[in-house]
């Protein structure tokens, strides 16, 4: 049984964990490894450059969208491909993530808990602001 009273603040705490992890990987492929060498590293293990500017912006605009709580669902599930991404790209080093070249474990999970935070919505304290375009209620 779900408990009405605490689950709006379980999903702030996913919500606002999910953002800043997020918002941190994305400053991270900007900032210590560059967006020229974030371009590297997607050709290098055999995506397009251009993938490496969409991720980007994925995790910098997502993140920040989770932290305040806008979109939260249209956003969490537009996150899920790139988590796929992640952990396809991940798959070959094995299940751990402190393997040579991180595991697919952290990307598995980090995709999934995506999904559970579509699922529950945005919870408490979030930025309810009105959808530019007619969305079904689910998406809300």
């Amino acid at each position: 049984m779900i408990d009405e009273k605490t689950a709006p603040y379980a999903a702030l705490l996913l919500r606002v964990s999910l953002g800043v992890a997020l918002l941190a990987h994305g400053l991270l492929k900007v900032f210590v490894f560059t967006v020229p060498g974030t371009v590297q590293f997607f050709e290098s293990v055999g995506y397009p450059g251009f993938f490496a500017y969409l991720v980007i912006l994925a995790e910098l605009g997502g993140g920040a969208a989770l932290i305040l709580g806008a979109f939260v669902r249209p956003v969490a599930i537009a996150l899920i491909p790139v988590l796929i991404g992640a952990t396809l790209q991940h798959a070959g080093n094995g299940w751990l993530f402190t393997a040579q070249g991180g595991g697919w474990e952290f990307p598995a999970f980090w995709t999934a808990m995506l999904g559970v935070q579509a699922l529950l919505g945005a919870g408490t304290l979030a930025l309810r602001l009105p959808l530019p375009v007619a969305v079904p209620a689910w998406a809300r």
